[in-house]
């Protein structure tokens, strides 16, 4: 299946565009998160099978912490673990929001669900029949596997210049104009740029030229002037 993309409107009124991720880089992620996992539990066995009965009782929550808990707290607090991050993978909510505990938790104890009857079997079907790449654990806890965009070519924000706008602003419209100047220079510069030519005719300029003029009206209506 082909990685696709999935819309989504901000508060502000702002499309995004999140990449959905196919099953196949995701599989590559879940084989290296496998190896993770496996590859601590050898080096900490023959410490732990040392110490008898208590070792085979550390073991047991040392199996429990990488098997389960690994992958929802790296998932909440990075939004992905080691093998997605090798990958350049990121789980974000549906509307591309971090993802946070209850659906972390949710995702990943539908695992389970997925993997039956074996291999996989039911996440493999669910993600070639959804049109973004959900397993069922995904479309239960409302989350979405995406790429992660390069972080090359950003725009750093100007706080140093201000711009009265051209145009009065309504109050909804300040509250974009100050969110894109905030968020924007998490975003590569293509997507600066895209996102700053839908404001065109409010800052008469195309590309980098109207980013940097995006941000020059937000520090005006922040009194950076």
């Amino acid at each position: 299946m082909l990685d696709t993309f999935r819309e989504v409107i901000t508060p502000e009124g702002v499309p995004l565009q999140l990449p959905a991720a196919g099953p196949v880089p995701r599989a590559l992620a879940w084989l290296i998160d496998l190896m993770v996992r496996f590859g601590v539990l050898a080096m900490m066995s023959p410490v732990l099978m040392a110490l008898g009965g208590l070792g085979q009782g550390l073991y047991l929550g040392l199996m429990f912490l990488l098997f389960w808990a690994y992958p929802i707290v790296l998932e909440v607090w990075f939004g992905q673990t080691l093998g997605k991050r090798v990958l350049g993978l990121r789980v974000v909510a549906g509307d591309g929001a971090p993802l946070g505990w209850m659906p972390a938790i949710v995702r990943n104890l539908l695992r389970t669900v997925d993997m039956l009857p074996f291999g996989y079997a039911l996440g493999l079907i669910s993600c070639l029949y959804d049109p973004y790449g959900r397993r069922l654990g995904d479309l239960v806890a409302g989350s979405l596997v995406v790429h992660t965009p390069p972080r090359a070519g950003e725009i750093p924000a100007r706080t140093d210049s201000a711009l009265a706008p051209p145009l009065v602003l309504q109050p909804g419209e300040q509250a974009a104009l100050i969110a894109f100047a905030d968020r924007a220079p998490a975003l590569s510069g293509p997507r600066q740029n895209e996102l700053a030519d839908i404001a065109s005719g409010l800052s008469q300029a195309r590309g980098q030229a109207g980013v940097l003029r995006l941000y020059a009206m937000a520090n005006w209506l922040l009194g950076r002037r």
